[in-house]
């Protein structure tokens, strides 16, 4: 996995149907056999891994549209965690699929692009997913974005280190009803282990207020996590005109029981405590991981095992038994 200093997110076409169909002849070429001696990729870790059909999935990129999907290599270790994507006839280490070249990308950017479609999936699902969380389920994984997801990276010194996604106002809820989102909604959040304790999470729920300044209501996807809480309540401070515009919603986020003012629920939740827990460790607003939405068997449901103090942002309903054939994220090449 040399590469030039062009990573994938500089260089790939909007062509996904053309990467796909070529990622599935490769794969069919290895299963043939067609190379005499199996190819090996060096990881970061020192670790050699041999290019075998058995070593390869496709994954699902989308959730709405399960046709739609990359070539991974996995790990001989842990056969559920992808350690490297196959793209423009070459594979790539996650680390690398997540660089850049382009100076330019720096800030909070718009998800507009195939590579940047490819990132969000790597963050969200991969990294977050797997390579930065212990799952302590093997039949549990994180649902993917839908296709046409509305979602911003967060780039810093020529890498993806964060991201946040919203579900517009008017858009479908997704629970198969027909209903809409009432408000614009901060919906699935992401920051990378080693880009914490650096004021990203709050920043992009500036960013998220700063897009939306015509509204006058904005949602956070319930439920909330305590280490989303701690972020909120670290912006009201720092921003006080937001507080009365942010919500904790359910979908669609009607008024009433499906949204509930922020500002008052921090408040009221301090004016409880009086033993000294408000204290708030220095990098708490930082310690996230990400939306808790993850898929049993049985469904999406919150994923909650002992480790919600992590978890940042909120998962999303119940969804349809559509919904959940949709939900897959890797399964076995064929």
């Amino acid at each position: 996995m040399h590469h030039s200093e062009a990573y994938p997110v500089d260089i790939l076409e909007d062509d996904a149907e053309g990467y796909q169909a070529a990622a599935e002849a490769y794969y069919e070429m290895l299963r043939e056999g067609a190379q005499t001696s199996a190819e090996v990729i060096s990881l970061s870790t020192g670790e050699q891994v041999r290019l075998e059909a058995s070593s390869l999935c496709f994954c699902t990129m989308y959730r709405d549209e399960p046709q739609h999907k990359i070539l991974g290599l996995v790990s001989p270790q842990d056969t559920k965690t992808v350690v490297a994507v196959y793209l423009k006839e070459s594979w790539w280490s996650i680390e690398d699929i997540l660089r850049t070249s382009d100076p330019t990308r720096e800030g909070l950017m718009k998800v507009q692009s195939f590579g940047e479609r490819i990132i969000l999936f790597v963050l969200n699902v991969i990294v977050f997913g797997r390579l930065e969380r212990r799952l302590h389920s093997d039949d549990m994984f994180f649902l993917p974005h839908p296709a046409k997801e509305q979602a911003k990276i967060l780039w810093r010194d020529g890498a993806a280190v964060a991201f946040y996604s919203v579900k517009m106002k008017g858009s479908l809820c997704g629970d198969g009803t027909g209903t809409c989102y009432l408000l614009p909604v901060f919906d699935t959040v992401f920051v990378r282990r080693k880009n914490r304790c650096q004021g990203l999470g709050t920043a992009m729920l500036r960013d998220f207020c700063d897009t939306f300044q015509g509204d006058e209501a904005l949602g956070i996807s319930c439920p909330i996590s305590p280490a989303m809480y701690r972020v909120l309540r670290q912006f009201l401070l720092t921003c006080p005109g937001e507080r009365g515009r942010l919500w904790e919603v359910e979908p669609p986020g009607a008024w009433g029981q499906q949204r509930v003012n922020i500002w008052l629920k921090v408040y009221l939740q301090e004016r409880r405590l009086q033993d000294g827990s408000t204290v708030h460790p220095k990098c708490s607003e930082e310690d996230t991981d990400t939306p808790g939405q993850a898929s049993k068997e049985d469904g999406p449901t919150q994923f909650n095992h002992g480790e919600s103090h992590k978890e940042w942002a909120v998962g999303e309903p119940e969804r349809t038994q559509n919904d959940r054939r949709c939900a897959e994220v890797c399964e076995e090449a064929r």
